[in-house]
């Protein structure tokens, strides 16, 4: 499959809430196998090292991404978390052990021939939705299994499926995404994505292949390029930032980070 826009190379879905980690709570992504890369952004890890003394709240922000997810204390229960426009919270037990696979933006569907509007927001349950992929998850993992060994189950299942599927892509579409993610979503709806295909019809695109509008997409880009760029509290008070990502006012600004992070960009820079 040869794209016309390597989605990798142009964006970094990025979760800070790494960094939030209570003690003894450890988060970590490692790498797919190469030819992986264009699909898959990273496996991830969350655990625990030691029992917690209480519940641990885990806050993902919205990164344009579907998730397949699973307790490797109970791989039969697995997950798939589609496009969330969003930032989600989940109240997690004193002790877990969790596996995901976070893919890039569109690939879930062109593996799955899943329409990701239908997992838009939503958490739903791995077996009704790819009931082959939580049989896999359910026979081959158990929560003795090390990170590497986990990869190494991981690659060879997405390498056996990508040699097996057939893509169906519109270039027009990557055309649009790529502008989306050089202009790190500040754009105009217009002008900027005239690649040849109506606004219906790319609408009806994005929402199969992304699981959302070109506009919400483009919001969540412009929220990860914030995150990426790592503004300071003083950049963010005086330098008026917020104008040169698109935002005609610090209101709007902070209401729009908040929805998709949680917190204010100040509490979230600090």
């Amino acid at each position: 499959m040869k794209l016309t826009a390597n989605i990798r190379e142009l964006y970094t879905p990025i979760q800070p809430t790494v960094k939030q980690t209570a003690d003894n709570v450890i988060y970590r992504e490692f790498l797919p196998e190469k030819e992986l890369q264009n699909f898959i952004y990273c496996y991830w890890q969350l655990k625990t090292t030691e029992k917690l003394s209480e519940q641990f709240n885990y806050r993902v922000v919205a990164d344009g991404c579907i998730d397949i997810f699973f307790e490797l204390n109970n791989p039969k229960n697995s997950f798939v978390m589609g496009f969330c426009k969003n930032y989600t919270e989940f109240p997690l037990q004193n002790s877990f052990n969790y596996v995901g696979v976070r893919f890039l933006p569109t690939m879930f569907p062109q593996l799955f021939k899943i329409n990701a509007s239908e997992l838009s927001n939503r958490i739903e349950q791995l077996n009704s939705v790819i009931p082959e992929t939580s049989d896999f998850i359910s026979n081959h993992f158990n929560n003795t299994l090390r990170t590497d060994e986990i990869k190494v189950l991981l690659d060879n299942y997405f390498l056996q499926l990508i040699s097996k599927v057939e893509f169906d892509f519109d270039n027009r579409m990557y055309d649009a995404i790529e502008v989306i993610l050089k202009k790190f979503g500040v754009i105009d709806l217009e002008t900027d994505l005239n690649t040849g295909i109506s606004p219906r019809q790319l609408r009806r695109l994005f929402e199969f292949y992304i699981g959302t509008t070109a506009k919400t997409f483009s919001r969540v880009v412009r929220f990860q390029n914030i995150l990426r760029s790592k503004p300071s509290k003083q950049s963010l008070r005086n330098n008026k930032l917020f104008f040169d990502i698109g935002y005609y006012d610090q209101a709007h600004f902070i209401k729009d980070f908040k929805n998709f992070y949680g917190v204010t960009p100040t509490k979230a820079f600090r």
